[in-house]
């Protein structure tokens, strides 16, 4: 172990067990010690190009506690830190307070779907649904590389045609990702020379789907519908049961994915399926796709 090596674990445990203790652990002389403290740049300073990692995560995540962040860290920004690092960074910079007393505050969004009540859920409110009237979507883990490691899957599947017009697969469930899926999903209405402007999109009260990034997109410039589950999967059955589903039928293919490069292959590959050659017993046993289409022969 080299000398600084054996600084930085001073450093990380003379708190908790004493700078004698910590120094005899190591075998490393008091003067070395104060001499590197004296000499070497700060922690913080060492470190300083992950505080605002952690500050977005604080903000992002505030019930998260050191193993989360610290996996968020790895996984979603490549750093790989230890976790006592993580904790010592947290209390110097004093966001480990930030993130115990901080909560995100309600967006404009959310005050208007509990201003609206029951009114919010516009599926609700319908008798009939038409072919391309609906369309539902939710963020669900996938599990894969042997189920070591997870990610999140974001499809969006129509009430009707049961048609999966998008989807995106990504780390973390985030805007970028929802709206990444929705791209997709206005291209099939395009392809599909089904105009995606009234279509309702229902889903839960994710903070992604109350947030800024989502309905700026979605309602303010593309005009679509939005629509909130007020009760959780009560309220999106067939989006509970589109996941489940999939995931029951696809899950070896998952795990077998050794990164998330992978996953998404499989799932895209997985979703054609779907879309062109599963029999769907709601469908009268035809695919998405033929159902479609015989819709369209019909018209």
């Amino acid at each position: 172990m080299s000398t600084a090596e054996k600084v930085e674990l001073v450093a990380l445990a003379y708190e908790e067990y004493g700078l004698a203790t910590a120094l005899a652990a190591v075998e490393l002389p008091k003067s070395t010690w104060y001499y590197h403290r004296k000499q070497k740049i700060s922690y913080q300073e060492k470190y300083a190009h992950i505080r605002p990692l952690l500050e977005k995560i604080a903000n992002q995540h505030p019930a998260y506690g050191i193993p989360r962040i610290t996996k968020e860290l790895r996984e979603t920004y490549d750093q790989v830190i230890n976790h006592k690092v993580v904790q010592r960074l947290l209390q110097q910079w004093d966001l480990s307070l930030r993130r115990n007393v901080r909560s995100p505050k309600p967006s404009g969004i959310y005050k208007a779907i509990k201003s609206a009540g029951k009114w919010a859920n516009l599926v609700a409110q319908m008798d009939q649904i038409g072919l391309f009237e609906v369309v539902y979507t939710d963020f669900t883990e996938l599990r894969y590389a042997d189920g070591t490691r997870k990610a999140y899957l974001m499809p969006i599947i129509g009430h009707a045609c049961k048609l999966a017009f998008g989807w995106a697969v990504g780390q973390s469930t985030n805007t970028n990702l929802a709206l990444k899926a929705w791209e997709q999903a206005k291209a099939t209405f395009q392809q599909l020379s089904v105009p995606y402007q009234g279509v309702i999109v229902h889903h839960d009260r994710d903070s992604v789907y109350t947030g800024y990034g989502w309905s700026s997109q979605v309602l303010v410039k593309d005009k679509a519908r939005l629509s909130y589950a007020l009760n959780g999967a009560k309220d999106n059955p067939e989006m509970e049961s589109f996941n489940g589903r999939f995931k029951t039928e696809n899950r070896s293919l998952f795990l077998d994915a050794q990164n998330v490069s992978e996953l998404r292959k499989i799932v895209t590959q997985r979703m054609h399926y779907y879309n062109t050659h599963r029999r769907h017993s709601s469908l009268d046993y035809i695919s998405p796709q033929a159902y479609i289409q015989r819709h369209h022969s019909v018209k």
